[in-house]
């Protein structure tokens, strides 16, 4: 009976080693969701001149609004890698061709092939690195924020890549390990940089995709913007008049969103006084609706109306037959 204890204890480690390569990946991946679900909603309201942390969205919204930003990098990243699995296999089956065949040259036009390739790929990164340096030049160039990665990223691949290419074919060539051959500082130096490299790259991603999801909610905040009429709409009675230039946000603005505002009659127990009409239900937060006009230009601007009891709110029905 006394020794019962170890295997509980060996059991039970097993199950918290289990545990936490569960939790552990499921905290970074909710961690990234909800990263670009915020740059993408930021992006989004921005458009409208709203902060997004004004309205109180929780991590469980901007989890939830993170597949469309991700949607495109996802599919070129897993296209990506099928070509660079297929890519690998074919490179490596061709060294061992090359092995197997009787021409001795065969390794060493692989080998330069790929010391072009290394150098390839570390010219590209030396590009990506001036256009890092280019920023206070460059930072009105829409694309900067998307091509500069890339490049980056594209560079730090090809020569990590080609450097480990380099070691395979090294050590087909010599017919011993590479790390037999080289000195120790040498083998540790090159997977040094092999990790870098990859750390670049990662890093690389990151930021192009941050930059699709900005872009992906300007597109959104550009869409919503052109069809309005989806939107809810609004009834708006409050007790204090809200001076919307006559009605309208920009009279002599033919695009502009006109706001009809009517004067409710006096009457007992009526606290509230006027009423406005053609408003759109944009988003609403915590404790807050962000409203704006039918019709929106770049000259209109968001009403921020507070559920606090001072306003009062309408949906109004869609003039369509059930």
């Amino acid at each position: 009976m006394a020794d019962a204890g170890p295997p509980r204890r060996g059991q039970l480690e097993r199950w918290v080693s289990f545990g936490t390569t569960i939790i552990a990946p499921a905290t970074i991946l909710g961690a990234v969701l909800f990263y670009f679900g915020y740059v993408s909603a930021r992006a989004q309201y921005a458009y409208f001149g709203i902060d997004v942390d004004t309205i109180g969205l929780s991590t469980r919204d901007y989890v939830m609004r993170s597949p469309q930003p991700l949607l495109v990098p996802l599919l070129v990243l897993t296209l990506l890698g099928v070509g660079v699995l297929a890519l690998h296999t074919a490179m490596r089956s061709r060294i061992a061709n090359a092995t197997t065949s009787e021409a001795p040259t065969s390794l060493t036009r692989i080998r330069n092939l790929v010391r072009w390739a290394t150098a390839g790929g570390l010219t590209v990164l030396g590009v990506g690195i001036a256009l890092l340096f280019a920023f206070p030049y460059l930072r009105d160039w829409t694309a900067y924020s998307l091509v500069t990665p890339l490049v980056i990223g594209l560079g730090a691949a090809l020569f990590a890549y080609g450097l480990h290419l380099l070691g395979v074919v090294d050590e087909q060539i010599t017919g011993q390990r590479a790390q037999a051959r080289e000195p120790p500082s040498s083998v540790v130096l090159r997977r040094l940089t092999q990790v870098l490299m990859a750390v670049v790259v990662v890093a690389s991603i990151f930021w192009a995709t941050a930059t699709v999801a900005q872009w992906s909610g300007r597109g959104l905040a550009q869409y919503d913007a052109r069809h309005l009429d989806r939107l809810p709409s609004i009834i708006l009675d409050t007790k204090e008049r809200l001076y919307l230039t006559n009605g309208c946000q920009r009279p002599d603005d033919p695009n502009g969103g006109c706001i009809a505002e009517t004067v409710l009659p006096m009457s007992d127990g009526q606290t509230y006084r006027y009423r406005y009409r053609h408003f759109r239900l944009l988003i609403e937060g915590h404790d807050r609706m962000f409203l704006v006009p039918d019709i929106w230009s770049a000259t209109n601007s968001t009403l921020v109306v507070p559920l606090d009891g001072s306003v009062r709110i309408q949906f109004q029905f869609e003039n369509q037959a059930p």
